[in-house]
């Protein structure tokens, strides 16, 4: 195998194009777009936040999150696992530039621009496959759909609620 430089280089960490449904965009450079992170345990992701976007509640089954805001400002929190006793504890912080905050792998996490301007931060996953499941996609986007019988009852609504959420548009916000 003949390794050179561009196994270790990717020049695409851009601003991404936020003029869809959620007002965000996910650029994640993984093992897919630099062949030398394969067996390092890293990867990293921009994402880019239109007044208002959201990355919206997501999950990494394989990595932890740590993100830095590079511009403007970012209302996140994650969700614990279910505690002893019942019920799940939800942590939150405003950031501001320079900032940093760390999501615990594989736990329902969030970041939303809650400003009038654009904001970007800077992730570091610990795994070069982090993997993302975006828990709206996953539940009511699925191919093919989970049962409304299914659905309605762990939510309590009624099967026409279930109907109506299967039957919109879900989008992820990675390029």
């Amino acid at each position: 195998m003949d390794v050179k430089a561009e196994d270790f280089f990717f020049g695409g960490l851009k601003p991404g194009n936020t003029t869809n449904k959620l007002g965000s965009s996910v650029n994640l450079v993984n093992v897919d777009k630099i062949a030398g992170l394969n067996t390092l345990g890293i990867s990293l992701a921009r994402i880019d936040f239109a007044p208002f976007g959201l990355n919206p509640p997501h999950t990494h089954p394989r990595a932890t999150e740590i993100l830095t805001v590079i511009e403007g400002e970012l209302y996140v929190g994650f969700v614990t696992s279910n505690l002893n006793g019942g019920g799940n504890k939800l942590f939150t912080k405003l950031l501001k530039k320079g900032d940093v905050f760390v999501f615990p792998q594989g736990l329902i996490h969030f970041q939303f621009n809650k400003g009038h301007t654009n904001a970007v931060a800077i992730a570091g996953l610990s795994s070069q496959n982090p993997g993302a499941i975006t828990i709206a996609n996953a539940v009511f986007g699925s191919k093919p759909p989970i049962s409304d019988d299914v659905l309605a009852k762990a939510f309590q609504v009624d099967k026409k609620t279930v109907d109506w959420l299967q039957a919109q548009f879900w989008m992820d916000n990675n390029n």
